[in-house]
C-alpha cells in the first residue's frame, strides 16, 4: 500500500523520479514466468539476433552476391538497386527482368531521357563549375553524361558528406537526378582518409536503416545492430548496452498499442503539455479529513496519513468498495448524446476524455518509478531480516522477483491506456476495458502484498504473482497486433 504524508514531511519522491531505469522491467528475465513453448505461450515472443558491424556487411554483401550473379550485373549495380528496393532481391529481380531500363532509372542509376552525344572539337574543355579550361582527360561523368573536373567532383563529394550525405549524393548539373554509386565516389577519395571512412561510416547507416530486417539499437553509443526475418512490434533488447525497444519503430516499447497510434499519442501529449503538467500534479487532498496529501508509493490503495482514510488515489473512491468497482474507475464512460451538443460541448467532452486517460497513462508513469523506492525498502528490509538471523538472502530473493514482475506488469498496463483511448466503441472495446481493469486491480494487489512483504505469506505473493502476469499475458494475447 502506497500510503500519504502531509506535503511539508516528505518531498523526496518527485526528486529521485529519475532514478529507476526503463530498461529494467523486462531486463530481468529471470523474473519472467517460465514458459514451455514461448513461440505459443509468450505473446511477446520474438526470434532475433544481435549483429556487429562485421556481421551485418557480411549479410549485405552475401545479398549483393546473390543479387548480382542472379542478374549477370556489376556488385556495385546490384548494391543500389537494393538499396532503393529496401533489399528485397525477389522484387529487384522481377523489376529488372521485366523492363530494366526503367528499372535502372527509378533507382537513379540512369537519367530519365538519353544524354547528347558530345562532339569533341578540342581536346580542351571548361568546367561548368569552376569555370577552369582543362584537358579532357581531367573530367569525369556519371551515366548522365554531365561533364565536370575531377578536382570539381571531390569538392562536392566532401561537401555532401560532411552534410551527412551519402547515398544521396547527385550529379552537380541542375535538375540531374542521377546519383553517385559508391565505387564512383570512393574511386575519387583514395587520398581523402578521414573523408572517406566518414562516406563508408554514412553509407552503412543508410544500408541498415533502407533494410526492414535491421535495426540499429537506440542506446547511447550502441553500434549493435539487430537483425529479424519478421518485421513486426515486438520486443527487442540489445545484448550489449541491453537496451529494450520496438523492432519496428525503434522507440521505446508499447505493447499492445501499435507504432502508429502511440505516435499519434505522444504527440497529443506534447502538444496538451500544459493541460497535462496541471492534472499530473503530485497532490490531492483527501476525500474525508481534506489535507493535503502526496503520493510516495506506485500503489494506487491509498491510506491517508493524518485520518487513516483509505481510498483509490485515481478516483477517489472508498477503497473498501473499490474493488468491485474497479472496472468503472479505468473506465471511460463517453456522453452517449455527445453528436448533438454544441461545438464547445464536444470540444470540452474531448478534452474531458484525454485527460481521464492521460492521468491514468502518467500515474502509471510515476508509479513505475516509484517503484525504485520499493526496491530500496526491500533491501533494506531484507538486510535487516538476514542480519537478524531470519533466513538468507537467498531466501528473500522472491520479493525481488515480484517487485520486478510488478513492474513489468505496470510497464503493460500504462500503454494500454494509449490503445483504449483510440479504439472505436463498440464490444471489442469493452471487452478490452475489462481486462484492462482486471489486470490494474491484480497489480494494486501484487503492489499490496509487496510493500507490506514482513506480513505476507510467500505462497499467498506467489499466488499473486501468477494471476497478475496471467491477466497480463491474456490481455496481449487478446490485443497484440502480431
Amino acid at each position: 500500500m502506497a500510503t500519504s504524508q502531509e506535503i511539508e514531511s516528505d518531498m523526496e519522491c518527485s526528486d529521485n523520479e529519475d532514478c529507476y531505469d526503463y530498461n529494467d522491467y523486462y531486463n530481468n528475465e529471470d523474473a519472467d514466468v517460465e514458459q514451455v513453448d514461448p513461440t505459443k505461450d509468450d505473446p511477446e515472443y520474438f526470434d532475433f539476433k544481435c549483429l556487429s558491424e562485421e556481421e551485418v556487411e557480411r549479410l549485405l554483401n552475401e545479398t549483393v552476391e546473390g543479387l548480382s550473379n542472379n542478374l549477370m550485373i556489376l556488385p556495385s549495380l546490384a548494391k543500389v538497386l537494393l538499396h532503393t528496393h529496401c533489399w528485397n532481391p525477389t522484387e529487384v529481380v522481377r523489376k529488372y527482368k521485366e523492363n530494366p531500363q526503367q528499372t535502372l532509372i527509378y533507382a537513379k542509376i540512369d537519367p530519365p531521357a538519353l544524354p547528347e552525344n558530345i562532339i569533341l572539337t578540342s581536346n580542351y574543355m571548361t568546367c561548368p563549375v569552376c569555370v577552369t579550361l582543362q584537358k579532357m582527360e581531367k573530367f569525369i561523368h556519371l551515366s548522365c553524361a554531365h561533364m565536370f573536373c575531377k578536382d570539381c567532383w571531390i569538392t562536392h563529394f566532401e561537401v555532401q558528406i560532411s552534410q551527412g550525405i551519402s547515398t544521396g549524393i547527385s550529379c552537380m548539373a541542375r535538375d540531374c537526378v542521377v546519383l553517385a554509386p559508391e565505387d564512383f565516389v570512393l574511386q575519387h577519395l583514395q587520398h581523402k582518409t578521414s573523408i572517406r571512412e566518414k562516406y563508408q561510416h554514412f553509407i552503412f547507416q543508410d544500408y541498415v536503416k533502407s533494410h526492414p530486417q535491421l535495426r540499429f539499437c537506440p542506446g547511447p553509443n550502441c553500434s549493435t545492430v539487430i537483425h529479424s526475418n519478421e518485421i513486426k512490434a515486438k520486443r527487442s533488447m540489445c545484448d550489449q548496452c541491453k537496451t529494450v525497444f520496438c523492432f519496428k519503430c525503434g522507440c521505446d516499447y508499447h505493447a499492445p498499442t501499435d507504432c502508429q497510434v502511440i505516435k499519434k499519442w505522444l504527440t497529443k501529449c506534447a502538444d496538451d503539455s500544459e493541460t497535462a503538467n496541471y492534472i499530473s500534479a503530485h497532490t490531492k487532498d483527501c476525500p474525508k479529513c481534506h489535507i493535503c496529501i502526496e503520493k510516495n508509493g506506485g500503489c494506487n490503495h491509498m491510506q491517508c496519513y493524518s485520518c487513516k482514510h483509505d481510498f483509490c488515489w485515481m478516483c477517489l473512491g472508498d477503497w473498501k468498495s473499490h474493488g468491485s468497482e474497479y472496472y468503472e474507475c479505468s473506465r471511460y464512460r463517453e456522453n452517449p448524446n455527445i453528436a448533438h451538443e454544441s461545438v464547445h460541448a464536444q470540444a470540452r467532452e474531448a478534452l474531458k476524455k484525454y485527460l481521464h486517460y492521460y492521468e491514468r497513462w502518467e500515474n502509471h508513469s510515476k508509479s513505475l518509478k516509484l517503484e525504485e523506492q520499493t526496491l530500496d525498502k526491500l533491501r533494506s528490509r531484507i538486510n535487516q531480516k538476514v542480519m537478524s538471523g531470519l533466513g538468507t538472502w537467498i531466501d528473500w530473493q522472491y520479493l525481488f522477483t515480484a517487485a520486478h514482475l510488478l513492474a513489468k506488469c505496470r510497464y503493460t498496463l500504462q500503454y494500454t491506456y494509449p490503445f483504449a483511448y483510440y479504439m472505436d466503441a463498440g464490444p471489442r472495446k469493452e471487452l478490452f476495458e475489462y481486462q484492462q481493469a482486471q489486470l490494474e486491480a491484480e497489480i494494486e494487489n501484487l503492489s499490496w502484498k509487496i510493500e507490506r512483504a514482513e506480513t505476507t505469506d510467500r505462497g499467498e505473493l506467489e499466488n499473486q504473482m501468477d494471476i497478475a502476469e496471467k491477466r497480463r499475458t491474456t490481455l496481449l494475447k487478446d490485443f497484440l497486433d502480431v
